[in-house]
């Protein structure tokens, strides 16, 4: 098999070092890392160091360099010129998340993409979670009913970390703030799940000190059906256990252990997926143990990335769909900056693409 020749844009987000060991180790995966850029110097020196790839002087050097295949992990503010430059290069494109900071970019890489009919993914670890897609099955079956509520606790420890606070992550002009960047992952859990919800209220604040943007917030979906689908979110969180419950017209599901400080602690034996249908008189425990922590969930994105790059599976999701995801996340900033329930099927405010 002759491998893909891939070129890594910005090692800002460090996801893209963990695939990158993934395919270093795995040659069957069949991607051979090539080149890379990074408008930091010595993050693309440690990167070429590390990976033993060609570090190259910009990013229109990787793409005119003979890869086949392109992963963008650079700042979310570089998103959509380094989307636009790796279209109209030809290359397939898988994108860190989020997508970008505004709708206005987001539409400028969905346009990028679609003129160019390049492959595109974005990389969400969400969607091929071994306990998110068995939750899907479960759903999508019919047997339980409609679902009723949702409540998905999406954290991380990373505030605890004083170096953090000075990270490009936390940077507004970059990131925006962690809601935008890791609340986006719950949010695409329920658009996964249930498509684009009618309306959102939501309560985000800032909680740490120092000050690192917006930390926590507790975002309430509307779907037309009545379906209420809720995100839980902070970022300052030393541990945790129940990750997801849902309530359906038949059974509860229940998931533990989902997300990084839960399964950092999980105890030994303990049981990540459970469910209960009426009549039932006990939980269904799922066989399936889950990952021992954060950084496996994080590095099983690798094979189905190298599946995707080499034409042999779909998008994990498409920059539309990502643009949809984009919008649930703006739009939760506009309530609670407003204190009102804010519809999905029309113009957002301004400010709701300002960062906080």
């Amino acid at each position: 098999m002759t491998p893909l020749r891939l070129g890594i844009l910005g090692f800002a987000h460090g996801h893209v070092n963990i695939y990158a060991r993934r395919w270093q180790a795995e040659p069957e995966l069949g991607v051979a890392l090539a080149a890379g850029w990074d408008p930091d110097p010595e993050r693309l020196a440690r990167a070429a160091g590390d990976f033993g790839l060609r570090a190259c002087p910009s990013a229109e050097a990787v793409l005119d360099g003979g890869v086949d295949a392109v992963v963008i992990a650079a700042e979310t503010s570089l998103h959509a010129d380094l989307v636009e430059k790796a279209a109209a290069a030809g290359k397939a494109i898988v994108l860190q998340k989020p997508l970008c900071l505004t709708l206005a970019e987001a539409d400028r890489i969905v346009a990028a993409v679609e003129a160019a009919g390049v492959p595109f993914t974005l990389a969400w670890q969400m969607r091929v979670d071994p306990e998110n897609l068995r939750m899907r099955e479960l759903l999508g079956d019919g047997s339980f009913g409609a679902v009723h509520t949702i409540r998905r606790r999406h954290t991380l420890g990373v505030l605890l970390d004083p170096a953090f606070h000075r990270s490009w992550h936390v940077d507004p002009e970059l990131n925006r703030d962690l809601w935008a960047d890791d609340a986006a992952h719950a949010a695409d859990f329920m658009y996964w799940l249930f498509g684009m919800p009618e309306s959102v209220t939501a309560e985000l604040a800032v909680l740490t000190r120092p000050p690192a943007g917006t930390d926590t917030g507790i975002a309430i979906f509307r779907y037309a059906d009545g379906l209420l689908a809720e995100v839980s979110c902070s970022f300052a969180n030393v541990a945790g256990e129940n990750t997801t419950e849902i309530t359906a017209e038949r059974a509860v599901i229940v998931q533990n252990y989902g997300d990084g400080p839960s399964t950092a602690r999980k105890p030994p034996g303990a049981i990540s997926l459970k469910w209960m249908r009426q009549g039932d008189t006990a939980w269904t425990v799922e066989p399936c143990p889950g990952v021992a922590s954060q950084g496996e969930r994080i590095a099983a994105l690798a094979a189905p990335l190298a599946e995707f790059l080499r034409g042999r599976r779909e998008a994990l999701a498409t920059a539309r769909e990502g643009r949809d995801v984009l919008r649930m996340i703006l739009a939760c900033t506009t309530a609670s900056a407003e204190g009102r329930r804010v519809r999905l099927d029309g113009p957002l405010p301004e400010k709701a693409e300002c960062a906080n």
